[in-house]
């Protein structure tokens, strides 16, 4: 009896090590050694990830292409939707995630984050026309967003009904077929879709202002470490704002 006792205890023991540990992120030595550095983006988000050719390319692509760089690694893009990009990098399924994350407490107990590089803010998008001004103006109405964002968080906690979709093109989409009354979105990417036409207008106030940076799983505190360090580089000697400027945007610092 004593044996089996033990036996049950033991077994327990490893379960719940097990159930601490949880996955862990690569650390710098793993990604140096593999020679590349792996990151998720859902490439809807312009200017910071979209496909040219089947290409990603974007602001964020452009940065992350330096900061590997600097680590001496190949930069390896894997595509998929938002909400998928935020539960892959949480299982450490890949080494990095970028698609204009915003850091906000919820996130951070789950993931973990670079300094933040950029400040953005989430902007109100309606139809040209549209009675709807402000903040204010959307109490009883339906707003559509991007799932997993915090455009989707936002409304909810303010208690705006919202319709959430995978990518921000169909977001867009029933704004403009007129299934909901507004779209919510990131400012940059909001003024490149705009420009596509459709007679939609971004209204002055803004939602909220929120930082962007990079994600990773615990475990990778020291990749972070050394990530932060290329970053300031980059965002001290102008390179950061350039990479704006080249996508035809002003650059905000954090």
């Amino acid at each position: 009896m004593k044996k089996i006792i033990a036996l049950v205890l033991a077994v327990m023991m490893m379960a719940l090590c097990f159930t601490g540990c949880g996955p862990k992120g690569a650390t710098l030595k793993d990604v140096q050694k593999a020679g590349k550095l792996v990151v998720a983006t859902s490439p809807d988000f312009p200017p910071f990830e979209s496909l040219e050719g089947g290409k990603v390319v974007g602001i964020e692509v452009d940065i992350m292409e330096l900061i590997c760089k600097e680590l001496g690694v190949e930069l390896e893009i894997v595509q998929m939707d938002f909400d998928s990009v935020l539960v892959g990098i949480q299982a450490a399924k890949y080494d990095c995630a970028m698609s204009g994350i915003t850091v906000d407490e919820k996130r951070q107990k789950n993931m973990l984050f670079t300094d933040p590089y950029y400040n953005a803010a989430q902007v109100i998008v309606v139809k040209e026309g549209s009675a709807i001004q402000g903040k204010a103006d959307l109490t009883g109405k339906t707003v559509s967003v991007q799932t997993g964002t915090t455009a989707e968080s936002g409304c909810g906690d303010a208690g705006i009904a919202v319709m959430a979709f995978n990518a921000n093109a169909d977001a867009k989409a029933a704004l403009t077929t007129g299934k909901v009354d507004a779209w919510v979105v990131d400012n940059l990417t909001a003024m490149q879709m705009v420009e596509e036409g459709d007679g939609l207008v971004i209204l002055d106030e803004k939602l909220t202002e929120e930082p962007y940076a990079f994600a990773f799983a615990f475990g990778s505190e020291d990749l972070v470490e050394k990530i932060n360090e290329i970053q300031k580089k980059l965002i001290d000697n102008g390179t950061v704002a350039a990479i704006f400027e080249n996508y035809g945007e002003t650059y905000v610092k954090p």
